[in-house]
C-alpha cells in the first residue's frame, strides 16, 4: 500500500461512500455462517476501499447487473440472498463496518476540507483550480482490481471558500473589544514629564533671580550663583523626597557640549583685545606654570597624608588616582569666575589676567586629566618615557591645535559675513553656528574647546562688526548675553540639583585636607609667580592685587563635569572623589564668593572704569603705539609694539581687504567715530537755543497778564461795593 498524504484522503471521500453502499450489498449476499469468513469480507472490503483512495477513481454507476471482481485478498463467495439462522453473523458484521466507518470518517474531518467534487465555479479564480488540480492528479494510481465500469477520469475538485463575515459580525464576534469615540481631551503627562520639569526648573531660577535681584540688601551680600545653587538644592531635595524622579541633566556631554560654549563664546567675543594681548604673558604663567604647580603640591600632599592612613585603610587612594583627582581640582573654573568677578567690578588688569588664566588653564586641565587618566589605565609600573614624552608633546598639541582652529573658523566667519548684505536677518546666525563648530571641530580632535571658541570670538570680532549692519550687531549681543546668562544659571541649579542623591561618600579628613592644599597652594603660586612676572612688567602686580587673585580662584562646573567621567572601574574612589569636589566647589563659590566683595572695598582695590575713551584719549594712543614700535624698531628690540604694528600693518594690507566688504568707508567712519557725535551734541545746543527763547517769551507775557491783572483788580473791587 502507498504511503497516503493528507491529499488522498481528502479527495477520496466520496469513492468510500461508493464502497459503503457496495459492502451494505454484498452482505446480505454472503451465506457463510463463520466469523471468519465475515472477518474476511469486511477486510476485502475495507481493503477495496483503499485501494480506491489510491487509484482516486471516482465512483462506479449504479448498474448492479455489471460483474464486479473482488480483490486477491477477498476470497469469498457471493450468495443472492442471507439466511435467518445468520443474525449474530450479520450483527457482529454491520458493527465491525460501522466501527471501520466511523475510524475513516474521523481520519477525513480531522483534516482540513479542501475539495470538493464537481466543477469549479465561475467565481473561484483559475490560478487555485490549477493548483488544487495539479496537486491531485499527481497522486492517482492504477487499481489493484480490474476495472469494470469505472470512469478513470479524475473530478476537478477546488477548495471550498469559507464564507466572508460583514464587520458588524465581527464586532459581534469581539466580545471584549469596546469602541472608542473621539475625546473632547486628552491627558499625557508621561510624554512631556522630563522637558517639562527642566522648563519648571529654570522658570523657577529665573523668578528667584527676580526676586533676588529686587530685595535691597540679599543681592548686595551674596552673589547671584549661591542663590542659584540653594535653589537648586531645594528643588533637588523635593524631587527626591516627594516624587519619584530623578532626573539629573548635568550630565558631561550636556554640561560641555550645551552649556559651557555660550559663556565662553559671550566671554571670548567681548573680551577687551588689547588688554588680553599686552598681560598674555603673565596669564601663561598663571595659566600653565601655576596649574602644573598646583597639581604636583596637591596631588603629592594628599597621597603623603593617605600614606600616613589619615584617610583609613579602605578609602586610600592610588598614586595615580590622587593626581587624576588634583588634575581636575586645581584648575580655576571659567564660569565661576566670570559669576563672581562681573558683580565685584574690579580694575580690568585683574579681571583680564584672573579670568584669563580660567581660559587658558583649560589646555593643561584637559592634557593632565587625561594623561593621569591614561596612566592609571597602563599601570605604574608599566608606563615608560614614550608615554611621559607623548604626554609633554600632547600638551602643545592640545593648545596650539584648539587656538589654531579657532583662528581658521574666526576668518571664515569674517569671509561669508562679507556677501550678507542681501540677506541682514541671517547675520547673527553665522556668528553663533559657526563659533559653536570651532569647538566641536575642537574636541573631534580632543584639543581645546575653550580656547578654539575665545580665539573664535577674538578673531572674527575684528572683521564682523565691519560687515554686519548695526541691528544684527545689537542682536548678538544681547542674544549672547542672554545665552550666556541662561546657560549660566542652568549650570548653577542643576549643580545644586546634582548635589541631593544617595551615592556619596564622606570622608572628613579628605574633604578637609583637600580644601586647606587647594588654598595655600593658590596662595604660594600666585606669590611666587607675581614675583617672577613683576620683573618683566611695566605695571606691577601689588600686594592687594595678588591677594585678589589668590582669593579669586573659584572652582565650579567644569571640575565636577570631569569628576563625573572618572571611571568607576578604573577609579575606586570615584564616589568620595565627586562628594570631595561638590564640597570644595560649595567652600570657593559659597564663602569666598560672599567675602571677596567687602574684602575689594575694604583693601580699597580700584574699580573698573567703564567710561569710553574720549576721542583726545584715542588719538594719544595710537600715537604712543606708533612711537614707542619705531623706538623698539631702532633699538633693535622686538618688543609688544613692535609686534602689533607689523601685525596690523599686514592686516590691514592682507587680511581686511580680502574679508571686509566696504573697506574705505570703514576706515574713514572709525577714524571719524567720535564727530558725528560731536556735530549731534551741536545740533541738540541749537535746537535748544530757540526752545529757550520761546520759553522766555512765553514767561515774559505771563509777567506782563499779572501785572495788568493785578492793575485791574482794585477797580473791579470798587465796582463790586458800588
Amino acid at each position: 500500500m502507498s504511503i497516503r498524504t493528507e491529499q488522498d484522503y481528502d479527495s477520496a471521500t466520496p469513492a468510500l461512500q461508493q464502497q459503503m453502499n457496495l459492502a451494505r450489498r454484498a452482505c446480505w449476499r454472503i451465506k457463510s455462517s463463520s466469523s471468519e469468513s465475515l472477518f474476511k469480507t469486511k477486510a476485502s472490503a475495507i481493503t477495496t476501499s483503499e485501494n480506491q483512495i489510491d487509484a482516486e477513481a471516482l465512483p462506479p454507476p449504479r448498474d448492479e447487473t455489471k460483474t464486479r471482481i473482488e480483490p486477491q485478498t477477498a476470497p469469498a463467495k457471493r450468495n443472492s440472498s442471507c439466511t435467518s439462522s445468520d443474525w449474530r453473523g450479520m450483527f457482529s458484521k454491520r458493527t465491525l463496518l460501522i466501527c471501520a466507518l466511523a475510524l475513516i470518517l474521523g481520519i477525513a474531518q480531522a483534516r482540513p476540507n479542501t475539495s470538493a467534487v464537481g466543477v469549479a465555479s465561475g467565481k473561484v479564480s483559475q490560478d487555485i483550480v490549477d493548483a488544487v488540480t495539479q496537486l491531485n492528479l499527481g497522486q492517482s494510481a492504477p487499481m489493484d482490481a480490474v476495472d469494470v465500469g469505472l470512469d478513470p477520469t479524475p473530478s476537478v475538485r477546488v477548495p471550498r471558500a469559507e464564507p466572508l463575515k460583514s464587520g458588524d459580525e465581527d464586532a459581534k464576534g469581539d466580545e471584549g473589544h469596546k469602541m472608542e469615540r473621539y475625546p473632547l481631551s486628552s491627558v499625557d503627562f508621561a510624554r512631556v514629564k522630563t522637558p517639562f520639569i527642566i522648563g519648571i526648573w529654570i522658570l523657577s531660577a529665573s523668578i528667584a533671580k527676580i526676586g533676588f535681584h529686587m530685595t535691597p540688601k540679599l543681592h548686595l551680600i551674596f552673589p547671584e550663583s549661591c542663590l542659584l545653587i540653594v535653589v537648586g538644592v531645594v528643588i533637588g531635595v523635593v524631587l527626591y523626597f516627594c516624587t519619584d524622579v530623578a532626573v539629573s541633566p548635568l550630565t558631561p556631554n550636556t554640561f560641555f557640549f550645551y552649556m559651557l560654549p555660550p559663556i565662553i563664546l559671550d566671554a571670548g567675543y567681548f573680551m577687551p583685545n588689547r588688554l588680553f594681548f599686552d598681560n598674555l604673558g603673565t596669564i601663561l604663567l598663571m595659566a600653565v606654570v601655576g596649574t602644573i604647580f598646583n597639581i604636583a603640591t596637591i596631588g603629592g600632599s594628599l597621597y603623603a597624608c593617605g600614606k600616613m592612613g589619615i584617610y583609613g585603610e579602605s578609602e586610600t587612594p592610588g598614586l595615580m588616582d590622587v593626581f587624576l583627582f588634583a588634575s581636575l581640582i586645581s584648575a580655576v573654573d571659567p564660569v565661576a569666575v566670570l559669576a563672581v568677578f562681573e558683580e565685584i567690578h574690579v580694575n580690568e588688569i585683574l579681571y583680564i589676567v584672573v579670568f584669563g588664566e580660567s581660559l587658558l588653564n583649560d589646555a593643561v586641565t584637559v592634557v593632565m586629566y587625561h594623561m593621569m587618566e591614561s596612566y592609571n589605565e597602563i599601570g605604574l609600573d608599566k608606563i615608560i618615557a614614550q608615554d611621559i614624552a607623548s604626554g609633554v608633546g600632547s600638551f602643545f598639541v592640545v593648545a596650539l591645535g584648539g587656538t589654531a582652529i579657532g583662528i581658521i573658523w574666526g576668518f571664515l566667519t569674517g569671509l561669508v559675513t562679507r556677501f550678507t548684505d542681501h540677506v541682514r536677518v541671517i547675520e547673527p546666525i553665522f556668528i553663533f553656528v559657526m563659533a559653536y563648530l570651532a569647538y566641536l571641530n575642537a574636541e573631534i580632535f580632543h584639543m581645546s574647546g575653550i580656547l578654539a571658541i575665545t580665539f573664535c570670538g577674538i578673531t572674527m570680532k575684528n572683521y564682523v562688526e565691519s560687515n554686519i549692519s548695526q541691528k544684527s550687531h545689537t542682536t548678538v549681543k544681547y542674544a549672547l548675553k542672554m545665552l550666556s546668562s541662561s546657560a549660566e544659571t542652568i549650570i548653577f541649579m542643576f549643580l545644586g540639583v546634582a548635589t541631593v542623591n544617595n551615592m556619596h561618600v564622606w570622608n572628613t579628613w579628605f574633604v578637609v585636607l583637600t580644601i586647606a592644599f587647594c588654598s595655600v597652594f593658590r596662595v604660594i603660586g600666585v606669590i611666587l609667580l607675581s614675583a617672577l612676572a613683576n620683573r618683566f612688567r611695566l605695571h606691577k602686580l601689588s600686594r592687594v592685587d595678588q591677594f585678589v587673585m589668590s582669593y579669586g580662584g573659584l572652582r565650579g562646573a567644569v571640575a565636577f563635569a570631569l569628576v563625573l567621567l572618572v571611571d568607576e572601574n578604573v577609579v575606586k574612589q570615584k564616589n568620595m572623589f565627586v562628594t570631595t569636589t561638590i564640597a570644595v566647589i560649595y567652600f570657593t563659590v559659597f564663602l569666598q564668593g560672599i567675602t571677596i566683595k567687602p574684602l575689594v572695598k575694604i583693601l580699597n582695590v580700584k574699580r573698573a572704569n567703564k567710561r569710553k575713551p574720549t576721542m583726545n584719549e584715542r588719538i594719544h594712543e595710537r600715537f604712543m603705539d606708533h612711537l614707542m614700535a619705531g623706538i623698539e624698531d631702532i633699538v633693535g628690540k622686538t618688543g609688544n609694539y613692535n609686534v602689533r604694528d607689523k601685525f596690523k600693518r599686514f592686516d590691514n594690507r592682507f587680511i581686511r581687504p580680502l574679508l571686509i566688504r566696504d573697506l574705505k568707508e570703514i576706515n574713514e567712519l572709525h577714524l571719524l567715530d567720535h564727530i558725528p557725535m560731536q556735530s549731534y551734541e551741536r545740533a541738540l545746543n541749537q535746537i535748544r537755543r530757540p526752545s529757550a527763547s520761546n520759553a522766555d517769551e512765553k514767561s515774559r507775557r505771563q509777567r506782563r497778564n499779572s501785572s495788568i491783572s493785578s492793575r485791574m483788580n482794585p477797580l473791579r473791587n470798587m465796582n463790586d461795593k458800588i
